[in-house]
């Protein structure tokens, strides 16, 4: 049986699945798509699928963890919010690993709620890289059809914006596979998150300045939690206490 469970989906997740095989800590890794599942080693168990609050509290009673560590993206609120609960219910140590932040550039905003309005403000055509989960409220600007273009996994349908319109490809992407995008969809605005070095935000900057557009930031959520190091010292501690 496991004795931690990591919630990943990340770099950092996946880096902290490969710290404790490494140095014999049992671990399970959960992630929600098949995708996330082929990033990842044979040298710990795997569990793949989305689960709910419920499904989570379950999972956790049915094995002996000691530990659990979510690791999910810094955007994912629902996730962090039913991981944190199932942890509290059953009575499991939760620890949260939070992403090392990096300088914005550009403008920012804090919700698409605020975004909307700004990119109406303009004809300018827009280049999101902010994921499918964003394209339901990102089809309220004005013209989307003929201004709005989404870069999105592979895997992922989408409906409402026009086929030609869609770049599906796997990150991470280089300052030049962005600059290929941006040409390609011939973009005055990229859109972002605050995903940090090891999301490959700096990539971005170096993109939109070497092409002269615009950039707005969606900021992420305000947390509290370790960095990955900081994981891994703990986790050191730990080891050498028992």
């Amino acid at each position: 049986m496991s004795e931690i469970l990591i919630f990943g989906g990340t770099t950092e997740g996946r880096e902290l699945a490969v710290f404790c095989a490494e140095h014999q800590i049992p671990v399970t890794v959960s992630v929600t798509t098949f995708y996330g599942e082929s990033l990842l080693s044979d040298n710990y168990s795997i569990l793949t699928g989305k689960l709910n609050a419920e499904q989570m509290y379950q999972l956790l009673c049915s094995q002996q963890y000691h530990l659990v560590i979510d690791a999910t993206h810094p955007y994912a609120v629902e996730a962090t919010k039913n991981i944190r609960s199932a942890c509290e219910t059953s009575g499991i140590r939760y620890i949260r690993l939070i992403r090392q932040k990096s300088e914005i550039y550009g403008e920012t905003v804090r919700n698409l709620s605020e975004l909307i309005p700004i990119l109406n403000q303009s004809q300018k055509i827009i280049l999101s890289t902010l994921g499918s989960k964003s394209i339901p409220e990102l089809v309220q600007v004005q013209n989307y059809q003929k201004r709005l273009w989404v870069r999105v996994l592979p895997s992922v349908k989408i409906q409402n914006i026009p086929e030609k319109h869609i770049i599906a490809e796997k990150p991470p992407f280089s300052a030049k596979q962005n600059i290929m995008h941006i040409k390609k969809s011939g973009a005055e605005i990229l859109l972002t998150k605050e995903s940090g070095t090891i999301g490959g935000y700096p990539e971005k900057i170096e993109a939109v300045q070497k092409c002269g557009i615009s950039m707005i930031t969606l900021l992420r959520p305000d947390e509290d939690g370790y960095t990955l190091e900081e994981i891994k010292n703990l986790l050191r501690k730990e080891m050498h206490t028992k």
